[in-house]
């Protein structure tokens, strides 16, 4: 008998081919997907393996594979994509985002080209200033070195995980969605950002949920330079969890039904006390850790020393 470990889960299986195959036996490597109707495993390719659980013979539960700097670049890449802000430069690698000074990662500078060195922070600070807004650096791990001296004003916790068809989750009549947040759901989420903001995004697709609760989130679907789809979730907002939970995974099915193969959230480095961002939440959503990205400012004697 198989126990199954949750989904997101990286595996190995060892399962029985068709009749006649050669070799009769093969091995399954990613991340488990799905058991029933299908085994369902996600390849370091990309690529979906697919058998009868009844044609296991064994399973071994790994522990994640070390995460790349090419992915994190990659996955940064789509995530600045979701949230671009209003007006966006590129000046030697480096993504340049103003949002009416509202948000810090839509109003920050972010290194995604690998031509991208701290050579650019003048003319990055030069930008900012011209539109009147303070100059901050979004860094993500390892992209970067960073000053030892120079604390960093936030730091946020990039999470994801694989996600299945659209198949996987039932369709919720008490989800509503739309193109655009209307002024229910601003006022559910709380927080003054211009419509504008929330609704630009880059070579993708936007979407606004709101479950009665209530609770709300933003889900954006947008490439990554390695081909993966993926699907982000952003501004979950709610007081009752379970709701703001199944909002998040009807937002699942939409990312799956454009494409999207995996998915990310991002959350802060630190606990929040209000809302529904806890870890309670992101564990429910079988989200795992994969890097760090820190906002620093752009205005520091600190960065002569790198």
């Amino acid at each position: 008998m198989i126990s199954w470990p949750r989904p997101g889960t990286r595996v190995t299986v060892r399962y029985r081919r068709p009749a006649g195959s050669v070799p009769p036996l093969t091995d399954a490597v990613g991340h488990l997907l799905a058991v029933d109707p299908l085994v369902r495993v996600r390849t370091k390719t990309g690529a979906v393996v697919e058998f009868a659980p009844t044609a296991v013979l064994a399973l071994r539960a790994l522990s994640d594979a070390p995460v790349r700097t090419s992915d994190i670049r990659a996955l940064e890449h789509a995530a600045a994509s979701a949230w671009p802000g209003v007006e966006r430069a590129w000046l030697g690698g480096w993504l340049l985002r103003a949002a009416h000074g509202i948000d810090i990662a839509a109003n920050s500078a972010i290194p995604l080209n690998l031509s991208a060195s701290f050579g650019a922070i003048p003319a990055i600070v030069a930008w900012y200033r011209g539109r009147g807004l303070t100059p901050r650096l979004a860094v993500p791990d390892r992209l970067l070195p960073l000053p030892p001296d120079l604390p960093p004003l936030r730091t946020e916790r990039v999470l994801v995980r694989d996600i299945c068809d659209a198949s996987s989750t039932k369709p919720d009549p008490a989800v509503a969605l739309s193109a655009r947040p209307d002024e229910a759901w601003l006022r559910a989420y709380g927080c003054a950002i211009a419509p504008d903001v929330f609704t630009a995004v880059i070579d993708g697709e936007v979407v606004f949920g709101m479950r009665p609760g209530p609770a709300v989130a933003r889900a954006a679907v947008t490439d990554a330079p390695d081909g993966t789809r993926w699907v982000g979730l952003s501004a979950v907002r709610g007081i009752d969890e379970p709701s703001a939970v199944a909002l998040c995974q009807v937002l699942l099915r939409w990312g799956t039904g454009r494409g999207a193969t995996r998915c990310y959230l991002v959350v802060p480095d630190t606990p929040v006390v209000t809302g529904v961002l806890t870890e309670a939440l992101t564990e429910a959503l079988d989200f795992r850790p994969h890097h760090r990205r820190r906002y620093l400012p752009a205005e520091s004697d600190s960065w002569d020393t790198v």
